[in-house]
């Protein structure tokens, strides 16, 4: 019984910290969308490209992070299947796009880590 709260602490510790980081993406998307665009491979055109990776990418992120802090459980599992079915598509859009970049395979690989340890 021990062993298994021990696992179920450290389980919670990884499940906030994931939400610690989809709020640290979400604030740096929020407040340098420029530097942001570097990381995605997105050009967004003018100041409208640039409003919308600070709604999307840095508005929506910032939220989806802070969630589960107030809404406890549910929001952890919701925001782990946001991450899960981001992981799904991109996956198959590595294929369809002939896109397999290694910072493609990184970015399914850390969306997927972190869907799983939201939803468990």
């Amino acid at each position: 019984m021990i062993l298994q709260d021990g696992a179920n602490t450290i389980l919670q510790y990884l499940q906030y910290l994931a939400c610690i980081l989809t709020l640290v993406a979400g604030l740096f998307a929020l407040f340098s969308p420029e530097r942001a665009v570097v990381l995605t491979g997105l050009k967004p055109q003018g100041g409208r490209g640039l409003t919308e990776i600070r709604c999307i990418m840095g508005g929506l992120y910032v939220a989806l992070g802070l969630t589960p802090f107030f809404l406890g459980k549910t929001a952890f599992v919701v925001l782990g299947i946001g991450y899960l079915a981001i992981a799904i598509v991109r996956l198959i859009s590595i294929f369809i796009d002939k896109s397999a970049s290694s910072s493609n395979w990184g970015s399914f690989a850390l969306e997927f880590v972190l869907g799983v340890i939201l939803v468990l």
